[in-house]
């Protein structure tokens, strides 16, 4: 069983969207685009406990917390999943409410024609929704599960009842809300639903509230609790004259099963020791962050084995994990689950995954849209798992990509910005605090295929490149927004001319002081006599060689600002005004005195 697609509306920071699912899926995308709303839709609809829960939406559950219109009609929250490849079970069990979904054109077939039944591709699908809407009658929110088919004569649809979610094995994990429930016995928690799969029913609790009652509390006359609790019932039989006031005395809780539920948890060893050589235990929950997670992965390995047929939503599992464990994660979960979808800003969660299966999302004026990653052009899968975290990964993960020409370009630009900063805060930022992510295209005949290839991805795509011949130019201009173009055909050469002779002499000499001048170039070693243009020439030459090692990075970490190119300093500049646009200025009112703004051009499409 696996959810194939999901369309929400009104719901959060979603006006409206729709999102297809590949199989095992990881959401990725910048903080804030919905990514886990999506998971939270998915809840509403098939989490068997989310409804149980009061409430089960308020006011902030509502797009722009619009739940009624201008008319003071509801304006109601509407969510559809479709769950496709049911299990034998499944389909006998859902029979009357079952459609079809085609997976070559991702979409249900209208009708039910048998002759498109039997088609390739065609699997039998069951379409469940959520409606939230504010209840004025009651001044309350509401929320109802159903089945969208059939439609019945008065036009509703028959419910969707837990009985039926806990069928579908539907399971989120919220990040950083899991842990304090996952051991405890409260209804929906890990160790609940264990309990459930194995069909176990707890006999404790008459005898434990047994015991509780017995169980002296503040009894001890030195206390002074007693003694108050007797005025107490003096005063009372004083205005009524009953025996409801007798005895009154101190317990541990109300004694109900749910507080028991709650408060029952279990307790871990801390390594600790105390006075007397004992063990000391604190509960769950108090665990590190990373023990937590790594416990709650286990019951959820558990579960799948239990279950057979879970699916598993879960946030951002790399949280308080190192790397090679939440390889490890992914790979478990993806294994023993049915389905597994995942919200990442892990580099080491998306190498687990295809292209296909990493689904950029993207939310623009409250309306969401994912699109699959894909191969990049011209990159063969083998190269892609080579090379992706440090080629693509980060591209994904970001809303702006800026594309190098070179190895050269992906090493000077963001080592200049992070001097200039340091020269000048207030001026320039470096561009990771620009939210920048630097992609090298190798060559430039791909430079226009990425940019194409990251803009249908939503991003905003700039590039830096040598100077081009015109048709190169034009083609790069046409796939992507913003284009700055070198003077000259070799980047070295812009660095070296473009860099002040002091900085050149400083960097050039410090090489050769601390014995790092290569030895094949030893006799073109550099002389304070030595004259500028063949200084400018060796040290092409060295820049060539230390291309992989971050020479021209480590010459422009020695420029002051005077000193810099200016070709990397206009550059830097245009793209942090793009990046963050200069607010508009009044300057006054007077003749000549017009407002100035940079603004950023859009994105092309």
């Amino acid at each position: 069983m696996r959810i194939a697609g999901i369309k929400i509306e009104n719901f959060r920071g979603i006006s409206n969207g729709e999102l297809l699912f590949s199989g095992h899926t990881v959401l990725v995308g910048d903080n804030n685009t919905g990514k886990s709303t999506v998971l939270e839709a998915i809840d509403l609809v098939l989490g068997p406990e989310r409804l149980a829960r009061r409430p089960a939406i308020d006011e902030h559950d509502f797009y722009a917390g619009r739940y009624i219109d201008a008319e003071g009609n509801p304006v109601p929250i509407k969510i559809e999943v479709v769950v496709i490849d049911l299990t034998d079970e499944q389909a006998r069990y859902f029979r009357d409410h079952l459609e079809w979904w085609n997976e070559g054109t991702k979409n249900l077939l209208d009708g039910p024609p048998p002759e498109g039944t039997d088609q390739a591709g065609v699997f039998p699908a069951l379409r469940v929704g959520f409606t939230g809407t504010y209840d004025k009658d009651e001044d309350d929110f509401t929320g109802t599960t159903y089945f969208l088919s059939p439609t019945l004569e008065n036009g509703g649809h028959d419910p969707f009842r837990t009985s039926d979610k806990r069928l579908c094995g539907f399971l989120l994990l919220r990040t950083l809300r899991t842990g304090s429930r996952a051991l405890s016995l409260e209804r929906g928690s890990l160790l609940d639903i264990i309990l459930r799969l194995q069909e176990k029913r707890l006999q404790m609790w008459e005898e434990v509230l047994d015991q509780l009652r017995k169980l002296p509390v503040a009894e001890k006359p030195e206390l002074g609790i007693s003694d108050i609790l007797s005025k107490v019932q003096e005063s009372v039989r004083s205005f009524v004259s009953s025996d409801w006031a007798d005895n009154p005395h101190m317990r541990v809780s109300d004694l109900t099963r749910e507080n028991l539920r709650r408060a029952l948890t279990v307790f871990m060893g801390t390594g600790a020791k105390r006075e007397d050589g004992s063990d000391y235990a604190a509960p769950f929950q108090h665990q590190g962050t990373g023990t937590i997670n790594i416990l709650v992965l286990a019951l959820l390995s558990l579960i799948a084995e239990l279950k057979q047929n879970v699916i598993f939503a879960m946030e951002e599992p790399e949280i308080a994990i190192p790397p090679h464990t939440q390889k490890r994660i992914i790979d478990s979960v993806c294994k023993k689950s049915a389905q597994a979808l995942f919200t990442s800003h892990s580099p080491y969660v998306l190498e687990e995954f295809k292209p296909s299966q990493v689904l950029v999302v993207k939310r623009e004026a409250g309306v969401l849209s994912g699109t699959a990653a894909d191969y990049p052009p011209a990159v063969k899968p083998k190269a892609y798992r080579v090379e992706f975290r440090t080629r693509f990964c980060e591209a994904l993960l970001a809303r702006k990509v800026l594309i190098t020409e070179g190895r050269t370009e992906y090493d000077a630009l963001p080592a200049a910005a992070r001097r200039l900063h340091e020269l000048d805060a207030d001026r320039f930022k470096t561009l990771e605090a620009l939210g920048l992510a630097l992609v090298s295209a190798n060559t430039d005949s791909q430079i226009a295929p990425l940019g194409e290839h990251f803009s249908k991805l939503g991003k905003t795509v700039l590039a830096v490149f040598d100077k081009q011949e015109p048709a190169q130019k034009t083609e790069i201009e046409s796939k992507i927004s913003y284009t700055f173009e070198a003077p000259e055909k070799d980047f070295e050469v812009v660095l070296l001319r473009g860099t002040a002779e002091p900085a050149l002499r400083r960097f050039a000499l410090g090489l050769v002081a601390e014995g790092d001048w290569p030895q094949h170039l030893g006799g073109k070693a550099p002389t304070m006599a030595m004259p500028v243009d063949e200084l400018r020439d060796v040290l092409k030459d060295y820049l060539g060689w230390a291309k992989g090692a971050g020479g021209a990075a480590d010459l422009l970490g020695v420029c002051t600002l005077d000193e810099m190119p200016e070709f990397i300093i206009n550059t830097l500049e245009a793209i942090q005004a793009i990046v963050e646009p200069v607010p508009r200025v009044e300057t006054g009112n007077g003749p000549g005195k017009e407002p100035v703004e940079i603004a950023a051009k859009p994105p092309t499409e």
